[in-house]
């Protein structure tokens, strides 16, 4: 079995591959200051207590980080308690097949050239994809399978956050939808503001890309991913599919990519 490890900058998700499919997934909180012996007494501890996973071997893991003292981390643990398992972790050398048109491709985070790979693959292009993370990030594919750019905005946690940080009597609220737009309390307008402001903004910028990528806009297909993806995905005129485990599917491919 494949294990996959995508260390965000606030979540790190773990998908455990049999063959083709995720049989296995969890995500637990990032935390800089774990160190390798935790992280190992972590994973086996998920592995150990999981239903699905009696006496299964993990014979190969794939890794992608945006947090260098996490990689490093995850490195040591791999040599230390997985040291007969070949291990990939996405960093410069590692094949990916992707292209990354950019002014400056060092800057292009390791997860969305992963996710470039993924949506290719499985929808080919051109794609956006809205990966609704730390920041929401949107990330352009040509048809060709090469990425060519991207838009960063404050993601739904940031912004709520500072939302209840400047309101004195705004406060988080649970991220559900509201029974209408226009609401009746102060919770539900919040919720209102969040998944309806969101869709809206996801819409417009994806409609600016589209038009720019390609001579005809319907031909892009939008794939959303990432923690937030199934909370604005649906209020969204412009998703055209919600991929939770993208991330992880590109992962697995990297893997084959350069373990073949």
């Amino acid at each position: 079995m494949l294990l996959t490890i995508d260390v965000g900058n606030t979540h790190t998700v773990l998908g455990l591959f049999e063959g083709e499919d995720v049989i296995e997934h969890w995500r637990l909180a990032t935390d800089a200051r774990r160190t390798a012996d935790e992280i190992a007494v972590i994973l086996q501890g998920l592995l150990t207590q999981s239903p699905l996973l009696k006496g299964a071997d993990i014979d190969g893991i794939a890794i992608c980080s945006t947090v260098p003292s996490v990689l490093n981390e995850m490195r040591e643990m791999c040599r230390r308690y997985y040291g007969d398992v070949t291990a990939v972790i996405v960093e410069p050398g590692i094949r990916t097949g992707v292209p990354v048109r950019m002014d400056n491709p060092k800057e292009v985070g390791s997860d969305r050239i992963v996710n470039a790979l993924a949506a290719i693959d499985q929808y080919g292009g051109p794609c956006v994809i809205v990966d609704f993370g730390t920041a929401t990030s949107f990330d352009a594919v040509s048809a060709k399978g090469e990425y060519v750019g991207a838009v960063t905005a404050p993601g739904i946690e940031i912004s709520v956050d500072a939302l209840a940080a400047a309101g004195a009597q705004l406060h988080k609220v649970e991220l559900v939808r509201p029974r209408s737009v226009i609401a009746k309390n102060t919770v539900e307008a919040l919720q209102a503001g969040i998944i309806y402001g969101f869709a809206g903004q996801v819409d417009g910028i994806v409609e600016r890309m589209t038009a720019e990528l390609a001579d005809d806009p319907d031909e892009v297909t939008v794939v959303a991913t990432g923690g937030h993806a199934a909370l604005v995905a649906g209020e969204s005129r412009s998703i055209d599919v919600h991929e939770p485990w993208l991330t992880l599917i590109g992962l697995r491919l990297i893997y084959h990519r350069n373990t073949a």
